[in-house]
């Protein structure tokens, strides 16, 4: 249903009538209801937290991968540091799942915010005063990766709540191609800062994009009622999450994906500042360039899933996605030249795009309303397992070189998907 241009029952008139003409004078905001979502306030609201807190995430990661390249020359803890952003989510995603059924979704995600506008305060503080260390960047990260987990179970669930399920592919096409929209921005704005005023500088910015997060935050209306509370009731809302999980097939391929792609995937992104560095010879700012690339690639490939998807079609655009990420993966990092290595991340981008959009939609109409943030809790917990990727391709880059790595992981990545088509395969055959 994604992406249905859909006439409201007030504008279907007679051919020729007087009300027709009137009609042709309503605002957009009446005709196109089911696409733009321009009648939902709130989730605009969302969609500029989202966006905001995407794209300084973006720039923090760049900053903080090129400053610990710098001062430490190891690819094992650029890898680290991406990995401990991730670790809350295997840690809590389930967890915090359960919790935010209990909370009040728009305090939950105020506070989030809140703490993540701290977070990057301190370490503006750090650098400026000339006492920043890696150290400082790894409890900051796992600091954020805490607010990082709380995005599906919290922030998406109040998008798919905002626009309703029948929208939900369309929401999730303009939130993640905007969120991927700001990866263009990020990393760019990364480079530049970091060449010009330094790392005290992009956290700067941080905290100022962070604070817009925040009143968007505190503009949201819609509110949700919390679960009571009640003591033992946790262990037993996470059991139910993991066995709704068990009992749906599709949500079994959704997240055997989803831990496919974060393993073997997304941990190659993070050798981009190295692979850029040291095979490219690119300084900070064409780094900064070159991993912007990505970020437009999603773009482009979130419009056209907006424009084009449907329903029957969402579990093959997810899978499609995830095999042409990992077949471009060792492309991108055997790539001894600039434009092509750019060329070929664009192309990521896009799959990106089908991958990330698809995910978060299919978990939402798979799981029954009342039990959705439990699982995109579990979700979290899947998408947190690609730590140990991280892990991984930092050890392996250290021993045969990160463009070696990333090429492997890859190759990995595609054996894997094909030793578990048993468990994705209700994925490929629509059902």
């Amino acid at each position: 249903m994604s992406g249905v241009v859909r006439w409201p029952r007030s504008l279907r008139v007679p051919p020729g009538s007087a009300a027709k003409s009137r009609a042709m004078r309503l605002p957009i905001t009446r005709l196109y209801p089911s696409f733009w979502l321009i009648d939902a306030p709130d989730f605009w609201r969302l969609w500029l937290v989202g966006l905001l807190v995407f794209g300084v995430r973006w720039l923090e990661m760049l900053a903080v991968a090129v400053f610990a390249y710098e001062h430490t020359h190891s690819p094992f803890i650029v890898a680290a540091l991406t990995m401990l952003r991730m670790l809350p989510m295997a840690l809590f995603g389930a967890l915090i799942g359960a919790l935010a059924e209990r909370c009040e979704r728009r305090s939950a995600l105020i506070l989030v915010v809140l703490c993540m506008v701290l977070t990057s305060l301190t370490l503006a503080i750090l650098a400026w005063t000339g006492r920043l260390a890696v150290w400082h960047l790894a409890v900051a990260a796992f600091c954020n990766g805490i607010g990082w987990t709380a995005d599906n179970p919290v922030l998406r669930t109040m998008i798919g709540d905002a626009v309703g399920p029948d929208r939900m592919s369309s929401a999730m096409s303009i939130d993640v191609g905007a969120n991927n929209a700001s990866q263009i921005v990020g990393p760019t704005i990364g480079g530049v800062l970091l060449a010009s005023v330094g790392i005290g500088g992009a956290f700067c910015v941080s905290v100022l994009c962070y604070l817009a997060a925040l009143v968007a935050a505190l503009r949201v209306n819609r509110r949700n009622l919390p679960l009571s509370m009640g003591g033992g009731n946790i262990a037993a809302r996470l059991a139910e999450g993991v066995a709704l999980v068990r009992r749906d097939p599709r949500l079994i391929a959704t997240l055997t994906v989803t831990v496919i792609y974060n393993m073997f995937g997304w941990p190659a992104m993070s050798m981009i500042p190295v692979i850029g560095h040291d095979r490219l010879g690119l300084g900070a700012v064409g780094i900064g360039l070159l991993s912007s690339m990505t970020g437009i690639g999603a773009f482009c490939g979130a419009v056209a899933i907006a424009l084009a998807a449907r329903q029957p079609f969402f579990s093959r655009i997810y899978l499609s996605g995830v095999v042409v990420f990992l077949a471009l993966v060792p492309v991108f990092a055997l790539s001894p030249y600039p434009v092509l290595s750019a060329a070929v991340l664009l192309m990521t981008g896009v799959a990106n795009a089908c991958f990330s959009i698809m995910q978060a939609t299919l978990v939402y109409l798979s799981a029954p309303a009342e039990l959705r943030s439990r699982a995109y809790g579990v979700l979290s917990v899947c998408i947190g397992v690609g730590m140990l990727g991280f892990i991984q391709i930092g050890l392996l880059a250290g021993v045969i070189g990160a463009s070696q790595a990333a090429a492997a992981t890859g190759v990995a990545g595609l054996v894997a998907m094909l030793l578990t088509r048993r468990w994705w395969r209700p994925l490929g055959s629509g059902a």
